[in-house]
């Protein structure tokens, strides 16, 4: 009982943080770990959590993601999902013991970026078109990364938006989420296929961020983002100091 509720409380705290600050991941991965799911089986169950918040957002950028040229938005969406099957083909095919040596400077990578967001996010406004606009390595490099570990994908995305010279941040973050849900829904299947998904906790935390995501959103008209962002940020260095000491 007491490994059910702390998944379902990470859960919900993982779908508010998603909602008004994203770093979600920082929760429910060390959970799943915590109740004793090996790393890579507590990776792909964490992958499948936090599914839900990616289709919700992208039903809320629905009117943006309908402003982009149709063939451009199922191009880029192909190589979305090239990105993600190639980085979820690589975590089948880890061993726990190599993921788990790498979880430390993952997590610790991905609270770097989310510390650093804004500043990543100038860097790439002020280098605009510095790379291929819509190209295609940027992002199923960036795919690949977020197929094999989640944590800090959406700045990652934003940054490379930015780079493709890309200005209207509603578009950015409408075309943000659903990539994501795409690179999401590809990571799970193949994992689903390959038999890493520990289904019992994550439809139980799917319910459970479900429900965080609906409270985040009065939460992130109160609390200040300074405040948040540095909440996650402290989140994302103690889970990265627990994994290091592990």
């Amino acid at each position: 009982m007491t490994d059910w509720l702390i998944l379902i409380i990470a859960a919900f705290g993982a779908g508010v943080l998603n909602t008004i600050a994203g770093g979600g991941t920082f929760l429910t991965f060390p959970a799943l770990v915590f109740v004793g799911l090996p790393p890579v089986v507590a990776n792909a169950t964490s992958a499948i959590a936090v599914l839900p918040g990616y289709l919700s957002g992208a039903l809320g950028f629905s009117k943006e993601l309908r402003a982009f040229d149709r063939p451009l938005l199922i191009r880029l969406t192909v190589y979305t999902l090239v990105g993600g099957l190639i980085g979820a083909g690589l975590l089948l095919v880890s061993s726990n013991k190599a993921f788990a040596s790498l979880v430390p400077y993952l997590l610790l990578g991905a609270t770097l970026i989310f510390l650093f967001s804004d500043r990543l996010r100038s860097f790439a406004a002020n280098h605009a078109r510095s790379i291929t606009p819509y190209g295609a390595i940027g992002l199923i490099l960036v795919c690949i990364y977020g197929g094999y570990f989640n944590g800090g994908l959406g700045i990652v995305l934003l940054a490379l938006f930015a780079l493709w010279g890309m200005q209207d941040m509603h578009q950015m973050n409408g075309l943000k989420n659903g990539l994501s849900f795409a690179l999401s829904l590809i990571s799970v299947a193949a994992f689903a296929f390959g038999g890493l998904i520990a289904w019992p906790q994550a439809l139980v935390m799917m319910l459970s961020a479900t429900a965080g995501g609906y409270a985040g959103a009065p939460l992130a008209r109160a609390i200040p983002k300074t405040a948040l962002k540095w909440l996650v940020a402290l989140v994302g260095l103690g889970m990265s100091l627990v994994f290091f000491l592990r």
